[in-house]
């Protein structure tokens, strides 16, 4: 390798816009959301609680982007860092698609019978006369009648709605103010950066608050008599896991072209492999503990969510959560050169995002199936309707004026600093 291939250009290129293939992304998203769409219909008419179970992963999958982009853009502001330099507008680019997520919400809401115990009809005088099978009645009962004040389709509904719109107040300002700082003038970037810290930090713990409550209403609530402490927790950490997944996977897309083939250099990529493999070992040190936890107390009316997912064939599945969520990317990450490697980087953050997928899937297909793993043709909609919803939330993306993903961000700094965080690296020396 030559000498100039080894190191990056010291100047920005002349031109900082998206580049045109971008374009092509969003078609190429939108034919195989038609295709999944059209495949998911099929199961909407012949197995229906598939379909509106493999929807509730899509739509989380969905908002897990949505919500988790702004989570980690308020992070980025909150900690600085070059890593977010980068970042920040694909952040963006998955934040405002919140209204499309909360539309995506509506099935959901339609659905709800079908998909939570508690919300159907004459709950518990069917599981006293066995008319709705279970494994758990006792439970269950107690647990629907404990909790009946939280659980009703109208709370339900009206949780759903405060949730959104608290998001998209934080998701609205954090996009506005983004844009009238790149037109303001470069002296005042430090009461711009002062205005995204001091909204970013509460912003951060709104957050945490509104994903506990939308991790308990849509998915743990599915099965009524289960409650964990660390939930919440589990699904910001995981939302993060995901969300940086997809960050770097745009990032290193883009730098196909310029500007981020100048701007993506060795060293921030380096960070970004790092900061993914501390998301890996959080992700999995939260899920060991509170299956530790609840295994040593080994209380009968806890150890049955788990339970639903070891036995009956389900034990393979969580074999495999666990080695393609932590073992693969873990083992993957450890490589110093990987992380230094588009190309390598790329393909983990791809597993990462499908890692994801699957481990929604074994949390929220067992209340369906309880201890007892079914492959039934209606199991394949857990393929198609996560893959159109997802992809039809790639078309938003772009649709929504978010193709400049480089332009703005770089003049988020002021120009010297620019131009010394383009420093000359040595791809062999580090």
């Amino acid at each position: 390798m030559s000498h100039e291939q080894n190191h990056h250009a010291k100047t920005l290129p002349s031109s900082l816009e998206a580049p045109d293939f971008v374009t092509a992304w969003r078609n190429r998203a939108l034919g195989i959301a038609i295709v999944a769409g059209i495949a998911s219909a099929i199961f909407l008419f012949t197995d229906p609680l598939h379909f509106l179970s493999a929807y509730t992963v899509g739509f989380m999958m969905c908002f897990t982007f949505a919500c988790g982009g702004t989570a980690l853009l308020m992070l980025q502001y909150v900690s600085g860092g070059k890593w977010g330099l980068l970042l920040r507008r694909p952040l963006e680019a998955m934040s405002r698609t919140m209204p499309l997520v909360a539309l995506m919400f509506i099935p959901v809401a339609v659905g709800m019978k079908r998909l939570y115990l508690w919300a159907h009809p004459d709950v518990i005088e069917g599981l006293k006369s066995g008319a709705i099978q279970s494994f758990n009645a006792a439970a269950e009962i107690h647990a629907i009648e404990f909790k009946h004040a939280m659980f009703t389709p109208t709370g339900f509904v009206l949780r759903a709605i405060i949730y959104f719109a608290i998001l998209g107040i934080f998701v609205f300002l954090l996009n506005s103010w983004s844009l009238k700082q790149a037109a303001d003038k470069p002296e005042n970037v430090s009461k711009w950066r002062v205005r995204f810290e001091n909204l970013s930090g509460p912003g951060i713990v709104v957050y945490s608050v509104v994903l506990t409550g939308c991790a308990i209403d849509w998915v743990m609530s599915m099965d009524p008599a289960w409650y964990s402490t660390v939930w919440g927790l589990r699904y910001l950490v995981g939302q993060g896991y995901a969300v940086l997944a997809l960050g770097i996977l745009t990032v290193i897309l883009l730098s196909k072209a310029e500007p981020m083939k100048t701007i993506l250099r060795t060293t921030e990529m380096h960070d970004l492999g790092k900061l993914a493999f501390a998301f890996v070992m959080l992700n999995i040190y939260l899920a060991f503990a509170e299956y530790l936890i609840i295994w040593s107390g080994n209380q009968p009316e806890e150890i049955n969510w788990f339970l639903d997912r070891f036995r009956g064939g389900w034990g393979i599945i969580i074999t495999l959560d666990f080695i393609f969520h932590w073992v693969i990317p873990f083992t993957l990450l450890l490589s110093r050169n990987l992380k230094r490697s588009k190309s390598k980087l790329m393909w983990v953050a791809i597993w990462m995002i499908f890692a994801r997928a699957f481990d929604l899937f074994w949390q929220i297909e067992p209340n369906f199936s309880k201890r007892n793993l079914h492959f039934t043709p209606g199991i394949l909609a857990y393929i198609t309707v996560p893959v159109g919803a997802t992809n039809l939330t790639i078309v938003a993306t772009n649709l929504s004026g978010t193709t400049p993903p480089i332009k703005m961000a770089l003049q988020f700094d002021t120009p010297p600093t620019l131009t010394s965080n383009l420093r000359i690296v040595d791809l062999d020396q580090g």
